[in-house]
């Protein structure tokens, strides 16, 4: 395609610029006079002129390729049409600039100085003046982008007047907040990321209760929302709160105080799990509370019977960590299974079965075991001929300590064939003892532990509240028989001997209903002295679990043995 030649009077107003503005320099330095009505006719006439000629002009020259083709033999003919235009135009310029130059030159003054009628004349001429000359100029230009090549695409680069600068300074104070949030949160981090130091030398479980109204207890009943009403003593009629401000002092170290942030970061994208009866159920509110106590509303959530029934689970939000709970009371299958109807007045275990239950325990990272209340109601336990499925009754009748044994190498052995010790750490409760026999700790004449305020203490004999110490002896002698997952027993029956004062009495449920004022005022028929209040003791058996879980080393980001 030929390259087509652009007007001669393509250039012209800025020909017209240069020339008139060395004049108008010119005319300055010379000072002459000029007058304004001169002035503004004058530039009114250039106006005008230069509009009808330029109008002229442009519609009398051939713009299209065709046209510049078909005169070709005679171009040296428009080269000097061209040369003497452009001279032509450059003697306007210099004449109508000049004019202008003058114009913008005179004072303010005589710009603004009103006429004889009142009008202000100046302002106004040139104003008319100025807009004849940018129609005239506006006018030119369409002509000339007429002759333009319609096909070209041109896009102009936007300019920002003056933000660049500041849209800089923004975003590097963006960047370096940023940087300076991530640094903090790699610092928090990182020191939730310790390891807490407990001497392995010392024994955890020897020492005393020590009152403390400072630092018992970690949490308020009125402060944690999924405590249930068979725990909450206070809210159920309870006047004395000294039973939550004991705290266990080991005799040769101590023990660390609980830090749900350090915890919940343990448990960071992890499942701990409580498997057993309703004391490890009593623990297991306990946990939530601990926990739940350093997270906002609105990023937690406890759901209740999930699993057909057999689970309760609290979910932190923000670590994507569950602490839950799996009834199983004798941690093999029984007749007692359905965690809403167990009352059952004959206890019957399938002792060699445990796989029902055994496949809710998978992939949990923390797994806390117990088995003992369900023990006690008789000297004997039934152990079932045949299997539940099948529909067996029959059943055989085997001492206590015999049958606990084998329900617990059961249990071993599934640990110990199904466990990933990589991932999963595994603990098993000690016995949580009764207070039913005040004669044990001299109280002569008393109700089980109704009205008890204080721990047991100045013991010159041995205790005896009823603890079976056979099947204490009987899970030790199993734990020790683990050879691939190691075990943690959690011993927490003699130190729970002493606490009298805790269980919940007559501030509790009875068959889902708080006591009435007349079943209270009956301690001997509606005492419950198996479970804990809370805040209470087992918050004490989770610091155990915590000391045992934070004093472990990190292994990786995402697992730790």
């Amino acid at each position: 395609m030929q390259q087509r030649r652009k007007s001669v009077f393509g250039s012209a107003p800025y020909a017209m610029k240069q020339a008139a503005l060395g004049a108008g320099v010119a005319a300055r330095k010379n000072g002459t006079p000029l007058s304004m009505a001169a002035v503004v006719f004058s530039l009114f006439v250039f106006a005008t002129f230069l509009y009808n000629e330029d109008i002229k002009s442009i519609a009398d020259f051939p713009f299209s390729a065709g046209a510049l083709r078909a005169k070709s033999p005679d171009l040296h003919l428009l080269q000097e049409a061209e040369a003497a235009a452009h001279q032509a135009v450059t003697t306007l310029a210099r004449r109508g600039e000049e004019v202008i130059v003058r114009v913008l030159d005179a004072p303010a003054t005589a710009t603004l100085r009103p006429a004889a009628n009142g009008s202000i004349t100046g302002t106004v001429v040139v104003a008319r003046a100025n807009a004849a000359l940018a129609k005239a100029n506006a006018n030119a230009a369409a002509k000339e982008e007429e002759g333009q090549e319609k096909d070209r695409d041109v896009t102009l680069p936007r300019v920002l007047g003056g933000g660049g600068a500041e849209e800089a300074k923004r975003r590097e104070d963006e960047e370096v907040a940023e940087r300076a949030s991530t640094a903090k949160a790699a610092a928090a981090t990182s020191a939730l990321r310790t390891v807490v130091s407990v001497p392995e030398t010392c024994d955890l479980y020897r020492g005393g209760w020590v009152h403390d109204e400072v630092n018992a207890p970690v949490y308020k009943e009125a402060q944690c929302e999924f405590l249930t009403e068979q725990v909450t003593c206070m809210r159920n009629g309870r006047r004395d709160d000294s039973y939550q401000k004991w705290r266990w002092q080991p005799t040769d170290c101590d023990l660390p105080r609980f830090d749900a942030l350090l915890l919940l970061e343990r448990l960071r994208n992890k499942r701990l799990m409580f498997v057993g009866d309703s004391l490890n159920r009593n623990q297991w509110e306990s946990m939530v509370c601990l926990v739940q106590s350093v997270i906002p509303k609105g990023h937690k959530t406890l759901t209740k019977f999930v699993n057909n029934g057999s689970s309760n689970i609290f979910y932190a939000h923000d670590y994507n960590a569950t602490v839950e709970f799996y009834w199983a009371p004798f941690l093999v299958e029984s007749n007692s299974d359905n965690p809403k109807v167990h009352s059952v007045p004959n206890r019957i275990i399938q002792w060699h079965s445990i796989a029902k239950h055994a496949q809710n325990w998978v992939g949990v990272d923390y797994l806390v075991f117990n088995t003992y209340i369900w023990w006690l109601n008789e000297l004997n336990m039934k152990v079932l001929k045949g299997s539940f499925e099948e529909g067996a009754t029959e059943y055989e009748e085997v001492d206590r300590p015999v049958a606990y044994t084998q329900v617990l190498k059961t249990w071993a052995k599934w640990v110990d064939r199904n466990i990933d010790p990589n991932r999963t750490t595994v603990f098993f409760m000690g016995m949580s003892p009764n207070h039913i026999t005040p004669e044990a700790w001299g109280n002569q004449g008393g109700i089980k532990c109704a009205m008890e305020t204080q721990p047991i203490s100045n013991r010159s004999a041995t205790l005896d509240v009823g603890t079976d110490w056979r099947l204490y002896a009987g899970a030790q002698d199993v734990l020790r028989t683990f050879r691939r997952v190691p075990v943690h027993f959690v011993d927490i029956t003699a130190l729970s001997e002493l606490r009298k004062d805790a269980h919940t009495s007559v501030h509790t449920l009875r068959q889902g209903k708080l006591l009435t004022p007349e079943q209270q005022a009956d301690p001997r028929t509606y005492a419950d002295c198996i479970h804990w209040c809370l805040p209470g003791l087992p918050d004490t058996w989770n610091q155990f679990l915590y000391a045992h879980i934070v004093s472990r080393p990190w292994t990786t980001a995402s697992t730790e043995a």
